[in-house]
């Protein structure tokens, strides 16, 4: 896979909107794991990437390094040369003067040359080392980004398991809600109730039976009373027929 393809991806999943993302899917842990995924995938691509582009662009920088110095040493030839060129003209050598003028005219064809190569890799280290600082700067976004992804994926795994336990004991509730009519609970209150109504009817009962039989002997108890009175009168009279 090209750089610029890797830093194209690099720029889409960092501009991704994971709660909208979420927000879209029909398993949100299902997708959240796929991103985690393809961040982890992409990071470890862009981190090749750039550890590529990184040392090329260190090639570069060497071998521009390298024509500057050599610009440099060509430029202290050349001047070398061109100071024993006038110190031989000057004593009347002018052989060798040419000579040493030659010498520093060859110094200084490197020098210029040394010089145009090192200006002519500055453009592109230059490019090089924006493209690397974009390519860092996208690697550090899609860490923290897949760092969200994986917070993100904790909570909702933790708000999923939240919900499933909530909802089990709302259903143990409801199993054992007393007020509830079709429950095994309600149905054996209603039998205790009729139970004990059945045992307050036959108390009931038995009451009246104990009140007629409490009754019959009031009523008994005054018969025998009037039958005495009777009596008396009766004796009474035979008394007073006597006399």
């Amino acid at each position: 896979m090209s750089k610029q393809s890797i830093f194209g991806r690099i720029s889409q999943l960092v501009r991704a909107n994971i709660n909208a993302l979420i927000d879209q899917a029909e398993d949100p842990e299902k997708m959240l794991d796929q991103m985690v995924r393809d961040y982890t995938n992409s990071i470890a691509d862009a981190e090749a990437a750039i550890a590529e582009t990184i040392g090329n662009l260190r090639l570069l920088e060497d071998d521009h390094r390298e024509d500057v110095e050599a610009a440099k040493e060509w430029g202290d030839k050349a001047f070398a040369a061109s100071r024993k060129a006038d110190e031989l003209r000057a004593s009347g050598d002018t052989a060798g003067a040419d000579k040493f003028d030659n010498l520093a005219k060859v110094a200084l064809s490197r020098q210029i040359s040394a010089e145009g190569e090192a200006k002519a890799a500055e453009p592109q280290i230059a490019s090089q080392t924006e493209v690397v600082d974009k390519l860092k700067s996208g690697l550090n976004g899609m860490k923290e980004k897949l760092n969200q992804l994986k917070s993100k994926r904790s909570e909702l795994v933790a708000r999923s398991k939240s919900a499933a336990a909530q909802q089990q004991v709302q259903d143990a509730v409801k199993s054992i809600d007393i007020l509830d009519p079709t429950s095994e609970v309600s149905r054996f209150e209603d039998k205790i109730r009729r139970e004990e109504a059945k045992v307050r009817g036959a108390a009931e009962l038995a009451a009246s039976s104990l009140d007629a039989q409490f009754n019959e002997l009031e009523d008994v108890g005054t018969t025998t009373e009037v039958d005495a009175r009777l009596a008396a009168l009766k004796a009474k009279g035979a008394s007073g027929a006597i006399s």
